[in-house]
């Protein structure tokens, strides 16, 4: 499975509400994921399916990367992307919320059979997610709007977990410079 680990764009101080899970995206925060989205698309590295944290402003980059990508229309039309796993909806989960275990949900994605998978959420756990699974810190953590790759295979020897992960590629979300590895 690939997975693309990816944060949030930048978001308002406050909302209208005063609740941060209220923040919505700024004007700047939409253009900067749309252009990653773009890069994605440019790169043939689109997901075919979309995880996002319940919270506004990852829910709104999850929305900005499926119309960009097209993600509808390939789960109709892509029978790659129909085997991959592709609904063509984003599937809003609790566990990408702040300060909850992502690893459990990555093994789910693994047993299922998934592909091309892009899970949306938030600091400081997204880089933590990283770390565990390639275990290789970034440096300054992940930028807002940054997409980590990920190659996650299933691998029975691994105990708990049952895959191995390596990092594939590290996308800047400000120079729009791959890093590949």
């Amino acid at each position: 499975m690939k997975l693309y680990v990816m944060r949030h764009g930048p978001a308002q101080d406050d909302s209208p509400s005063g609740r941060d899970a209220d923040r919505a995206l700024t004007p700047a925060g939409r253009e900067r994921v749309a252009a990653v989205a773009k890069a994605l698309v440019a790169e043939g590295e689109a997901p075919f399916s979309i995880l996002s944290s319940p919270l506004v402003r990852a829910m709104e980059t999850a929305e900005i990367v499926a119309d960009v990508t097209h993600l509808s229309r390939r789960a109709r039309e892509d029978q790659k992307a129909q085997r991959g796993g592709a609904t063509g909806e984003i599937e809003i989960r609790r566990e990408l919320g702040m300060g909850t275990e992502k690893l459990a949900l990555v093994a789910e994605l693994v047993r299922a059979g998934r592909k091309r998978v892009m899970i949306v959420g938030h600091e400081p756990d997204l880089s933590m997610l990283v770390m565990s699974l390639v275990g290789a810190d970034l440096p300054g953590g992940m930028g807002k709007g940054m997409v980590v790759g990920v190659k996650v295979t299933p691998d029975p020897q691994v105990a708990g977990l049952e895959f191995r992960s390596t990092l594939k590629f590290v996308l800047d979300p400000k120079s729009l410079v791959w890093q590949r590895h």
